[in-house]
């Protein structure tokens, strides 16, 4: 195991900037996910540290180890990547043990390792099948066994799940939080898929055109976002921004007014600020007894109805009844909501609405920075 460090990393291809002044370090031990939509620098970022990609400024360390222009194979790291990149005509065994035997291992050794990697994974009786007989989820897990047997100091590991079907993905997210258990390691993963994210990570990373947005634990970054791109990124569906500014009495826009204590906030009069609420922290007003903060009441009526199962969503026009504009999610008189199931809406349903004061978030709306969380 070693913990990583990554000081300073600058990326540059000709004029686009893919890494800038990356700062990070990620603890002996710890999971940790780079997470953000495509093209924001996270898989440039793990090849960076792999070796893959050399920066074009900066420093790379490993343990102790300056490891920024070594190549990959000295940095004591294993990768697993999107495409699993099997033989097709070697059997399991001997795709598990092939790095080994370039290495020249001792065929006692390489057999030990293979049979403890297979262990991890759950393939055992299953070491002399060929690729083409296997699922996904197993030909997943050799590639994996494969980068085990290596015995890293890191794991770094590239939307491993991403060709997967969702029912198989959630498995095997499960399988890679008991393989970090199981050999208690460093690894970084990689995905723009939040929910591999959030399930699996001691702390995420969020990134966001190349620059790191804030890295914390999950639940810190949902219910403490550093600036509107994490508030809105991590969460889904995504966060309900309303724009407006501060007054004496604290919040107001065209159609929402909430008060609160302008001297207890990093804000003044007359500052333009993002007012930020998730669809769960939204109630109709008459069947929100149990939100004891709750805010001043708000006129909607229900446009679109989405019953998910567990939840149900609604989607809120606020003020004067007309259509949701579906093609402008950031509009400021619309608000999606979720709720229970048992709660009875329905479509075109005049309604007053709340908030969670104690749920809520300000952000500076020129530079996008959280002010505070909850009122």
């Amino acid at each position: 195991m070693a913990d990583v460090q990554l000081q300073h990393i600058t990326k540059e291809y000709g004029d686009v900037t893919a890494v800038d002044d990356m700062n990070l370090e990620i603890r002996d031990g710890e999971f940790v996910t780079f997470v953000g939509p495509s093209g924001c620098g996270k898989s440039t970022t793990m090849e960076t540290i792999a070796g893959l990609t050399l920066p074009t400024d900066g420093k790379v360390t490993i343990g102790d180890r300056d490891v920024t222009n070594l190549p990959p194979k000295d940095r004591g790291i294993s990768m697993v990547f999107q495409n699993i990149a099997l033989f097709p005509h070697m059997d399991v065994y001997d795709n598990i043990s092939f790095g080994l035997r370039l290495r020249k291992y001792e065929e006692e050794e390489i057999d030990r390792r293979v049979e403890n990697a297979a262990e991890v994974v759950q393939l055992e009786g299953m070491m002399d099948r060929m690729p083409d007989e296997m699922s996904g989820g197993q030909r997943q897990r050799v590639a994996i066994a494969r980068a085990i047997v290596r015995n890293p100091d890191v794991f770094l590991m590239d939307e491993p799940l991403a060709n997967l079907d969702a029912k198989l993905r959630v498995h095997m997210r499960t399988e890679l939080q008991r393989l970090h258990k199981e050999l208690d390691t460093t690894i970084i993963y990689v995905t723009h898929d939040q929910a591999e994210a959030m399930t699996m990570s001691d702390r995420i990373a969020v990134i966001n055109a190349g620059q790191l947005q804030q890295i914390d634990p999950p639940l810190v970054c949902y219910n403490k976002p550093a600036n509107i791109f994490v508030a809105g990124f991590i969460g889904s569906p995504s966060m309900n921004f309303l724009e407006g500014e501060v007054t004496d009495s604290g919040f107001s826009s065209e159609h929402v007014e909430i008060e609160f204590d302008v001297d207890n906030h990093a804000a003044r009069v007359g500052d333009k600020v993002t007012l930020g609420v998730r669809p769960e922290d939204v109630y109709i007003a008459d069947s929100s007894s149990a939100v004891e903060d709750r805010s001043a009441r708000f006129e909607a009526h229900s446009d679109v109805i989405e019953p998910m199962g567990n939840e149900i969503f609604v989607y809120l026009k606020l003020g004067e009844p007309g259509r949701v504009r579906m093609d402008d999610q950031a509009a400021d008189d619309q608000v999606l909501m979720s709720v229970d199931p048992d709660v009875p809406v329905e479509e075109d349903q005049e309604m007053d609405v709340v908030f969670d004061r104690s749920r809520l978030h300000l952000f500076d709306t020129a530079s996008g920075e959280a002010i505070s969380h909850g009122f």
